[in-house]
């Protein structure tokens, strides 16, 4: 089937307007997952700040100050998957 000059600049359009949506679409999904990592590196910033708090004061505190511990190292590990790209695998 012979195809007019009309149709493959039709099917030209076509063609960048899907390039241009794919690529729309790939820059927000990499700002969402650089967002999520920036808010769980924060959260893992407190949680540290937190222990290092806790274990300044009394000795009282100190199952406060390895929760707060065990919190920040979990939170930390979870922000550099998230930045990774890593993902948890699921339960079947």
């Amino acid at each position: 089937m012979a195809r007019t000059k009309a149709d493959r600049q039709a099917a030209a359009k076509k063609a960048a307007a899907t390039r241009k949506r794919n690529q729309r679409k790939a820059k927000s999904a990499s700002r969402g997952k650089k967002a999520a990592s920036s808010r769980q590196r924060n959260e893992a910033g407190d949680a540290l700040s937190q222990a290092k708090r806790a274990a300044g004061s009394a000795a009282s505190s100190a199952t406060t100050a390895a929760k707060s511990a065990g919190t920040a190292a979990k939170k930390a590990g979870k922000s550099a998957a998230s930045r990774a790209g890593v993902r948890k695998s699921k339960k079947r």
